[in-house]
């Protein structure tokens, strides 16, 4: 079998799946190769993610990405959001075929965009620090972005 159980249970039953009107947060990222765009909306509040909402344009391994990383960072500190990796994603979802990797990348850039998207409208320092090579996308990483 190609795929996982649960990559195709998230694929056919998506979690946290549509738009977040009231967004504190939204981060989109997309692959011009495969066409896969990707929207993450976050809810915040005292620094954890009270709600996240994903929008996916794209195959059945990105769908099941955006889902998973979704469910991996709901009710997160935003610092243990930030710490999300497209390497956890993959195991999360008990493996993707290697040509998908990158659907699992696009998560970990969706959540980081979201993330850093809010810190940038709340005027919270970025720290350059918190760069990851798969976006390279760095973000607040104080106490007032953290749970207290």
């Amino acid at each position: 079998m190609l795929y996982s159980e649960k990559v195709m249970d998230h694929f056919q039953r998506p979690r946290n799946l549509g738009k977040m009107e009231d967004a504190d947060g939204v981060g989109e990222v997309g692959n011009a190769k495969c066409g896969d765009i990707m929207k993450m909306y976050i809810k915040v509040k005292d620094g954890v993610l009270i709600d996240v909402k994903f929008n996916t344009f794209g195959c059945g391994s990105a769908i099941a990405a955006s889902s998973m990383a979704t469910e991996m960072i709901k009710g997160k500190p935003l610092k243990d959001a930030l710490a999300l990796t497209n390497k956890a994603v993959v195991e999360a979802l008990d493996g993707l075929p290697a040509h998908k990797i990158h659907c699992s990348v696009l998560a970990e850039e969706a959540v980081k965009a979201a993330i850093l998207d809010y810190c940038q409208r709340n005027r919270l320092p970025l720290d350059p620090a918190l760069s990851e090579p798969a976006g390279g996308t760095s973000c607040c990483h104080t106490g007032s972005c953290e749970a207290e």
